[in-house]
């Protein structure tokens, strides 16, 4: 199977509540600072996984992003710390989003693709997320 990834992304499958989902990563600073900007159409990934080394507080925004989306935060242990939806930024300055506890794992996805996440809902990565299971196209 060829996946049609974002160019410059590694793409892994996660397992969200049991849903299995093929995402961009997120997993450095620059590639963390870009997102989803500019994107258009997610072809055929679900969404991208924002990946810290530790927990962080760190804040999102949707400057340059053309598409709403629903951004879901995860700490540690993959346990569910909170949900929101985001719509594009047209001016400066862009509000910002976020959850007040410290969050390993952040994942975006279409607007109302979260809709029906329960609160209890877990996040579990295959594997190591640092190596992917399909390299950028």
């Amino acid at each position: 199977m060829i996946v049609e990834g974002l160019p410059g992304f590694a793409t892994v499958e996660i397992i969200l509540n049991g849903e299995p989902l093929l995402v961009a990563v997120a997993d450095t600073p620059e590639l963390r600072s870009r997102g989803l900007m500019g994107v258009t159409d997610l072809g055929d990934l679900d969404g991208m996984v924002f990946i810290h080394p530790e927990p962080v507080t760190s804040q999102f925004w949707m400057k340059e992003t053309v598409i709403p989306l629903d951004i879901a935060f995860f700490a540690t242990d993959g346990t569910l710390l909170g949900v929101l939806t985001m719509e594009p930024c047209t001016a400066d300055p862009c509000p910002t989003y976020g959850v007040e506890e410290p969050y390993q794992w952040a994942i975006e996805v279409p607007s109302g693709r979260f809709n029906e996440l329960p609160p209890d809902a877990t996040l579990f990565v295959l594997r190591d997320p640092f190596l992917p299971l399909i390299e950028e196209a």
